[in-house]
């Protein structure tokens, strides 16, 4: 058997978080939804079954906790601090994915969120 590629997902992960570029948007909050994947070697893991073969999602979850707690003002700025803080505590992942979605938006439109999403290579 040969792995070729691997990846570990966390899917809409949801916060109450304080970024906007309205100053109200920062005092009130809203909802975010954040999504990651990250690209890593799980070859080792597959045939361990050891954890500390692999990348621990609950640790992937800390890391965007931790950034999801610091207002910006830009969903970019959120993304991009989170692919940073993800690549430094976690060398061994290749790329990664991540998108921050902003539930119900304030620019007077129905729409579910408005997202951004980046792409990160290591």
């Amino acid at each position: 058997m040969t792995i070729t590629q691997g990846s570990i997902r966390l899917q809409d992960m949801r916060f109450y978080a304080y970024h906007g570029v309205m100053e109200q948007e920062r005092r009130v909050g809203g909802e975010y939804l954040v999504s990651l994947q990250v690209e890593t070697d799980l070859s080792r893991a597959a045939l361990s079954d050891a954890v500390a073969d692999t990348v621990n999602y609950a640790e992937l979850y800390e890391v965007v906790r931790r950034v999801m707690a610091e207002p910006s003002q830009l969903l970019e700025h959120v993304a991009g601090r989170i692919g940073q803080c993800v690549l430094e505590e976690f060398p061994q992942i290749t790329a990664l994915t991540v998108s921050v979605t902003k539930c119900n938006p304030p620019m007077g439109a129905d729409c579910k969120g408005a997202s951004v999403e980046l792409r990160i290579e290591n």
